[in-house]
C-alpha cells in the first residue's frame, strides 16, 4: 500500500522516489545546506513532500541539466532553484520563467505521480 500524497518519507522511500542511491541524499544535505529533513529521535531523517521535490529538482538540474554543484548552489543563491513556487530555466533560448499556482495541487499532484511510479518500478522489478 503507497504513502499518501502529504506522508512524510523516510530516506529509503524519498531516495526511491528521486531516483538516487540514499548516500547521495546525505552527501547532498553536506553540499545543499537548504536540504533540511526532518529528523526524529536517534537521528532517522524524514522527508516532507516539499523535501522530495527540491531533491527532484537538483537531481534534474545535476543529472539531466549536467549542471556542477557549484553551479545549482549558484542558482539557489540566486533565488533560480525554487521547485515550490518557480523554475527559472537555466540555458539559453529556454521558456520564460514558469510561475506555478496552485503550489499545494501541484505538490499533490507530484507526490500522487511519483508514489505511482514507486509502484510501477516494485512491479517491474518483481
Amino acid at each position: 500500500m503507497a504513502k499518501g500524497p502529504n506522508a512524510f518519507r523516510t530516506i529509503s522511500e524519498a531516495a526511491h522516489e528521486v531516483g538516487v542511491a540514499q548516500h547521495v541524499l546525505r552527501f547532498w544535505e553536506t553540499k545543499f545546506t537548504f536540504i533540511k529533513p526532518m529528523k526524529r529521535a536517534g537521528g532517522r531523517r524524514f522527508y516532507r513532500p516539499r523535501d522530495v521535490a527540491v531533491l527532484s529538482t537538483i537531481r534534474q538540474r545535476l543529472h539531466n541539466d549536467g549542471l556542477s554543484i557549484a553551479q545549482v548552489q549558484k542558482l539557489h543563491r540566486d533565488g533560480a532553484l525554487k521547485s515550490s513556487n518557480t523554475i527559472k530555466p537555466v540555458a539559453a533560448g529556454a521558456p520564460q520563467e514558469v510561475e506555478i499556482s496552485g503550489r499545494s495541487r501541484l505538490r499533490a499532484a507530484l507526490a500522487d505521480l511519483l508514489a505511482a511510479k514507486t509502484r510501477l518500478d516494485h512491479l517491474l522489478q518483481a
